[in-house]
This record gives C-alpha cells, sequence and structure tokens, in this order.
C-alpha cells in the first residue's frame, strides 16, 4: 500500500520520482501492469468537476502530483506530498533505469516526428535502451476500429515492459485505461507533450521555473492562443479556490 492524501476528495500518491521508478519496474518485475496518471493542476480542476473524468482516474494504478501547485496546497492543508513526480521526468528517469533492468519502451503519440526524435535521443542518451516501437496515430484514431485494431495487433507483438503515452489529456487516460487490459505485465505512463520536450521541438522551462511553479507561464508564453484561456481564465481562479480550501482544512487539522 502506497501513501496516499487527498485534495478536495482526489486521491494523490505521495511518493517521490524515485520511489515511483521503483514501484513501476519492481511490480513489474513481478508480472504486475498498470497505468500512470499524472495530475497537474488543470487535471485536477477536471477530476474535481467531471464525474466521467474522476471514475475513469480512480482506475489509475498511480496517481502522482506533477504540478507544483499541488504540493503547495497540500503543505497548507497539512498533508504534504513527498515530491513532484512529473510525466516530462520520468521519460527520461524511467527511461534510464528501464535499461539498467533490460526493460523495453513504446512510444506512443505525440506530434509528426517527435517520437522519432525521442526515441532516437533516449537511445543515445542511455546505453542499452531497448525500444520496442514506435506509434504516432492521426488524430481521431480512437473512433477507428481499424486503426485501433492495427494498435492493439503492434503492442501485442512487441510487448513492450513501458509505454509512455503522449496524446494529450484526457484522451491519454482513455486510452490507457482501454488498452492496459490487453498488456497485463506492461506499465503505461501519461507524459503529455514530453516527446516534444525531449527532442526539442518545444522548450521546456528553466529548472528554476519549474521549481517556483512558474513552468506555466513558459508554456503560456510558447503558446498563447491555446494556452491562455487554461491557464488565466480556469487555473489562476481554480487555484486561488484549491488554496483556500486547503488552508481552512489545514486550519482545523488535529496534530497527527
Amino acid at each position: 500500500m502506497l501513501p496516499t492524501i487527498h485534495l478536495l476528495g482526489i486521491p494523490i500518491h505521495s511518493i517521490d520520482e524515485e520511489t515511483c521508478i521503483e514501484y513501476i519496474l519492481d511490480e513489474g518485475d513481478r508480472g504486475h501492469g498498470g497505468w500512470v496518471a499524472t495530475p497537474n493542476l488543470d487535471h485536477l480542476r477536471r477530476l474535481h468537476r467531471n464525474a466521467e473524468f474522476r471514475e475513469l482516474c480512480t482506475r489509475a494504478s498511480l496517481l502522482v502530483p506533477d504540478g507544483i501547485p499541488l504540493l503547495w496546497a497540500a503543505r497548507l492543508q497539512g498533508t504534504p506530498l513527498e515530491g513532484r513526480v512529473a510525466g516530462s521526468d520520468l521519460i527520461d528517469s524511467l527511461s534510464k533505469a528501464a535499461a539498467s533492468r533490460g526493460k523495453s519502451v513504446f512510444l506512443l503519440g505525440g506530434d509528426t516526428g517527435t517520437a522519432e526524435g525521442a526515441a532516437r535521443i533516449l537511445s543515445d542518451r542511455h546505453q542499452g535502451l531497448m525500444i520496442a516501437g514506435i506509434r504516432c496515430p492521426l488524430v481521431g484514431f480512437e473512433t477507428r476500429q481499424a486503426e485501433m485494431e492495427s494498435l492493439r495487433h503492434v503492442l501485442l507483438e512487441t510487448k513492450p515492459d513501458i509505454v509512455f503515452v503522449a496524446l494529450g489529456s484526457p484522451k491519454q487516460e482513455k486510452i490507457m485505461d482501454l488498452l492496459a487490459p490487453i498488456l497485463p505485465e506492461t506499465w503505461w505512463i501519461g507524459v503529455g507533450i514530453s516527446f516534444s520536450f525531449v527532442c526539442g521541438s518545444v522548450r521546456r522551462a528553466p529548472r528554476w521555473m519549474q521549481r517556483s511553479g512558474l513552468e506555466w507561464v513558459h508554456r503560456m508564453l510558447q503558446e498563447p492562443h491555446r494556452l491562455a484561456g487554461r491557464y488565466l481564465v480556469r487555473g489562476v481562479p481554480f487555484a486561488l479556490q484549491l488554496f483556500a480550501i486547503s488552508m481552512w482544512k489545514g486550519l482545523f487539522r488535529r496534530p497527527a
């Protein structure tokens, strides 16, 4: 049993990145697979307000905190999280650990060419990493039976130990939940835009911005038309609500 806290009633596993990696690989060695959701502030907002998305993510094997605001809120309510576990970090650190244990990875999704680019870079960076396969399906593939059957066939044929799924949320969570049963010993990790980060087609925020919770500003400045609404119109008001509720809970929390 992994330690768990709750934010707005949503269970979040309180583990750091190293523990997450060890858990995934150790469970894989035992023949136990699963799928990992990495909620940030926007995910938490949808988990709180969307019952369908919340029910979907309750089936995840791991829910680990990607966003720094989740760590702040957890501290305010007196239930601090062990650390941030970002999908954009896991794609590199988990690949490194997988290479050391002789495990294979499959890259699914991403913008055109990014999965191939990320696979080359990860292979160069981590000696011995086995790339089981790469698949960048067309937009809307999940609604086309033939394309889904083709994807299932490739996955069953390659039998990867780990699948990095870069389809954006909530599509990647839906796909992981749908496909995980066909490979019960495989681990599936939702990594969002991480293929683009790895191959350099999208620049990730500097470390100081990541640590200070300002990574969203860097992302918004790169894609203002697409992300301004998410971060400014929906994200900031929800963050203030989350912090207020967490602080209120913290004031009345009984000492352990």
